[in-house]
């Protein structure tokens, strides 16, 4: 039998959503809920490089200010005497002063890559610059963790398209964009015909087997994401959306350990603080609605939403009021359940830079070691094989 070219297509696009590779591929059968008080993670990248120095911004710094003359942060709200946050994020802000918010200054990694490609595949691989994974992160964590799991939601992406972040070697995680399109797809009548299809070629077999674990699990996915639904208010941008989908699916009873979100593009090269406004305050208001929501369910001191972007940007501004790829960043860690809050460690050091870019202090394979040991109770040094100390603020 041959395939149409089409046909290939349509079953490679359905097929992307599906976590496990073909000796794990297995239909969902039982409900294995996540245990009380079990903790869960929810990253969100910050695609395209945000400008870390306009989000935190050091107001006592006069280098800052020469170097930025016209993109400076001039109406920063005060954390303390020495930075401000961004005003776009107010409800960052309020989560500052209520102890549910811890900032790590300068994180990076050696010899730093400006690429946009090159540095996401180091934050999402947690490689070092010279190294190059096929798996991620969080995808070797479904490795380690999910070996005998009998179905693929212990962690799951909001997007078309899967992240490397949760590819792992054996395991990935589960990608859609919305859950009752994904259910509708997979119930097309030219899906479901497909579904116990053999082929003798092996990659247009293994399609045929990824598409019928999507389409076996679109629906729990679909009957989760409705079983408790919010009456919290969530704005109608697209992070918005993609934030209601996770509580959803956070208050439901599925198994789910990560959810993975990204928002962007913060590639700012031109007219920066304009672009940069905007998402800001997509996210101030999609982070206020869904914490809002975690805590009026009694959930939000076991959610930890934390975010990264794959690099900084550089400290001078450019000649179109804008800024180029730099190196080192912040991250924000969201949660009730934090230990440490507040400014964790000093703002980057702008007396001294390398050739114009920040000098990181922070690994942040350090970071990814923390949440993973302390958040999600995982061997941190087989995922990562990194044994050089974690963070206390979890």
């Amino acid at each position: 039998m041959l395939i149409k070219r089409r046909e290939f297509l349509k079953i490679s696009s359905l097929a992307t959503a599906s976590l496990l590779m073909p000796n794990f591929l297995k239909a969902l059968t039982v409900d294995e809920a996540l245990e009380p008080e079990q903790k869960v993670l929810v990253v969100l990248q910050f695609t395209g490089g945000n400008d870390g120095l306009n989000t935190i911004i050091p107001v006592r710094n006069d280098i800052y200010f020469r170097e930025r003359h016209s993109i400076a942060v001039r109406n920063p709200l005060l954390l303390n005497e020495a930075a401000g946050i961004n005003p776009s994020l107010s409800y960052f802000k309020e989560l500052y002063d209520n102890g549910e918010l811890a900032v790590l200054n300068n994180v990076g990694y050696p010899n730093p890559d400006k690429s946009h490609f090159r540095s996401m595949d180091i934050w999402q691989s947690a490689s070092r610059s010279d190294e190059y994974l096929d798996s991620g992160w969080l995808g070797r964590f479904l490795d380690d963790e999910c070996y005998r799991c009998e179905h693929p939601t212990q962690a799951l992406e909001v997007d078309d398209m899967l992240s490397l972040a949760l590819k792992g070697e054996r395991n990935k995680a589960f990608a859609f964009k919305d859950p009752k399109r994904l259910y509708q797809t997979s119930r097309e009548k030219y899906f479901r015909s497909l579904y116990d299809h053999h082929h003798e070629d092996e990659t247009v077999s293994y399609l045929y087997q990824t598409l019928g674990s999507t389409l076996d699990n679109a629906g729990y996915i679909f009957e989760k994401s409705k079983a408790r639904q919010s009456d919290q208010t969530y704005p109608d941008s697209q992070l918005g959306k993609d934030f209601r989908t996770v509580a959803s699916l956070i208050k439901s009873d599925i198994n789910t350990r990560v959810y993975y979100l990204s928002v962007g593009s913060f590639d700012t090269h031109v007219n920066q603080n304009e672009r940069q406004q905007k998402l800001f305050q997509d996210i101030n208001e999609a982070v206020h609605s869904f914490t809002a929501d975690m805590k009026s369910n009694g959930l939000f001191d076991n959610i930890l939403l934390m975010t990264f972007s794959e690099f900084g940007r550089r400290v001078a501004q450019n000649a179109s009021n804008g800024t180029d790829h730099g190196t080192a960043n912040q991250m924000f860690f969201i949660s009730g359940g934090l230990k440490k809050k507040g400014l964790l460690n000093p703002l980057p050091d702008l007396t001294h830079l390398n050739e114009g870019d920040l000098i990181y202090t922070e690994d942040f394979r350090k970071v990814y070691a923390t949440v993973l040991k302390k958040w999600l109770k995982a061997d941190a040094s087989k995922v990562l094989g990194w044994r050089n100390g974690i963070y206390d603020f979890i």
